[in-house]
């Protein structure tokens, strides 16, 4: 096969899509050096080494929160496939945000190109009638859930699990020392992480404050630390309280390792949006309420359209609700802050959850999603076969003695 086959293209339309493709592209490139790697998405991304093309992956415009641009990723769309068209892009990955990616992924595909999935489209929670599309777009679904790979298998879909990189990541406790030594005494101590999109800051910022603001009249000493995913969203969250904070509430930014671990660490209650930061708190054995506030009218919406019993990750993967979850909701701050009080007025309570947490983090050990992931991409844009027994023996290869670096997975 021609060496130009070898193209992969990523794009990631989400912050935390450019976080999860990031250490595969690191891996892809230290381990596959056949491999070129471009990218449409983030900083991360160009730091673990693909060459960027575009930015895509800031502030998450272009993924589902994007609704209201649907011109502009039209028109990222065309860019992308005339970019394309002269450099026989063997693969595509396809890094979440299935709402923006599999539209595109279906204009490659008919050209040659191999479409892999970097994070399984969530169909068992919303929309499991869409299977058959995603499986006739996508060559391989790679599932960062330990059910997912057998839901889809089941119903025919070519899928791996791969592990989460949030639970494979070692807590580096030198670092979160340091890191932590500079947050504010006080107790109890609040961790708010209101999210990484600028839309997730703006439905949640206030009403997380308003939470911290009702603990502190239960509790005059206690301390808050806001986790701005950016400088633009730490302005964001201030001006949406005027520029002026509650007493004892400090923002910091998680521009550098080990700043939100160590915040996470710091704290004896993490009030987070629901997503992948609460696989971060679980990763800590972390006590955490998830919220996610929508309008009145989404919230019933989500009662017809999301299967699922359980919103937030820990429960979801816990199989019950270890965690309070207000996912999604149109209430006051009122009945998050009863929960929170509820915790922290009760060790027995907190320490059931941090045990169940545990186990959550447990389910994922083991694990090398980068590396896997990278293998996965590397043979699919080798040309080689793709089949679930395919896979399964590429993963257990991985586990035995081989070569410094490869171009045969």
């Amino acid at each position: 096969m021609a060496s130009d086959r070898r193209l992969v293209l990523f794009t990631a339309m989400e912050p935390s899509g450019d976080a999860h493709a990031a250490p595969v592209i690191e891996a892809l490139l230290r381990d596959h050096p056949g491999i070129e790697v471009c990218a449409w998405g983030g900083p991360r991304m160009e730091a673990a080494g693909a060459t960027m093309v575009g930015r895509t992956a800031d502030d998450g415009v272009m993924g589902l929160a994007g609704v209201g641009k649907i011109r502009q990723v039209k028109a990222l769309h065309d860019e992308i496939v005339e970019w394309s068209s002269s450099r026989r892009v063997a693969v595509h990955v396809a890094v979440d945000s299935p709402s923006a990616n599999m539209p595109l992924s279906a204009r490659l595909k008919p050209s040659g190109t191999r479409i892999v999935n970097l994070v399984a489209p969530q169909l068992w929670a919303w929309a499991p009638w869409r299977l058959g599309k995603v499986k006739r777009t996508s060559d391989v679904l790679l599932c960062l859930l330990p059910f997912e790979e057998r839901w889809f298998r089941e119903r025919g879909a070519t899928a791996k699990y791969i592990g989460h990189p949030v639970l494979s990541k070692v807590v580096d406790a030198e670092r979160i020392a340091e890191e932590r030594a500079q947050l504010a005494p006080g107790g109890p101590r609040i961790v708010i992480l209101p999210g990484s999109r600028s839309g997730e800051v703006r439905a949640n910022g206030r009403l997380l404050t308003e939470v911290f603001s009702l603990i502190q009249n239960r509790h005059r000493a206690a301390v808050a630390v806001v986790v701005a995913s950016s400088d633009a969203n730490a302005r964001l969250f201030r001006e949406m309280l005027g520029g002026r904070l509650p007493p004892a509430m400090h923002v910091v930014v998680a521009n550098r390792e080990g700043v939100l671990e160590a915040a996470i660490d710091w704290s004896e209650l993490a009030l987070c949006v629901s997503g992948t930061v609460s696989l971060d708190c679980a990763r800590q054995a972390k006590p955490m309420i998830g919220v996610y506030r929508t309008s009145f009218l989404e919230v019933l919406g989500a009662k017809f359209i999301l299967r699922a019993p359980h919103k937030l990750l820990p429960n979801i993967i816990a199989g019950d609700e270890i965690v309070p979850e207000f996912v999604p909701y149109a209430g006051g701050a009122g009945r998050i802050a009863e929960a929170a009080l509820a915790l922290i007025g009760d060790g027995r309570k907190t320490a059931r959850m941090r045990e169940d947490l545990r186990r959550v983090a447990a389910s994922f050990e083991g694990r090398d999603p980068a590396g896997l992931a990278s293998a996965v991409i590397a043979r699919a844009a080798l040309g080689k076969g793709l089949s679930n027994a395919e896979l399964d023996a590429l993963e257990r290869s991985l586990k035995e003695p081989r070569p410094e670096s490869s171009d045969e997975p």
